[in-house]
């Protein structure tokens, strides 16, 4: 499986409740949570799934809204360290248990997320 069939293997539905899983975790989080004060977490979830549509096969709406995707530099503002990014694999890791997901596009998924994590730490 290519990256580019994940979305036609899950569709919009498997992305939204996956995403939806992630974040509903969010506000009680001690680490992620204080990142989201006083911030619109459902914009932030539509936006994260917006971006796996496009980046995964889907349409292109997360572009025609807010262009390239620029992630380093849009999560500058937030302090990002090993152990956010280890927090935020974990609670992914539980929203992919709570959202079955056929398993060679959830591999798929979780190998980007380990990846894209990782690139996302900005400071030591």
């Amino acid at each position: 499986m290519q990256e580019a069939d994940v979305y036609a293997a899950i569709g919009e539905d498997g992305f939204r409740k996956l995403i939806h899983a992630f974040y509903k975790q969010i506000p009680a989080d001690d680490i992620l949570g204080p990142m989201y004060k006083g911030r619109d977490m459902a914009a932030a979830e539509k936006r994260l799934c917006d971006f796996l549509i496009y980046r995964f096969g889907g349409p292109e709406s997360y572009i025609e809204e807010r262009g390239h995707p620029r992630l380093r530099m849009r999560h500058v503002p937030f302090v990002i360290d090993q152990a956010g990014r280890d927090r935020w694999m974990q609670l992914m890791s539980k929203a992919f248990a709570e959202v079955p997901l056929p398993h060679e596009p959830a591999e798929l998924l979780k190998g980007f997320f380990e990846g894209t994590a990782t690139f996302m730490i900005n400071r030591a």
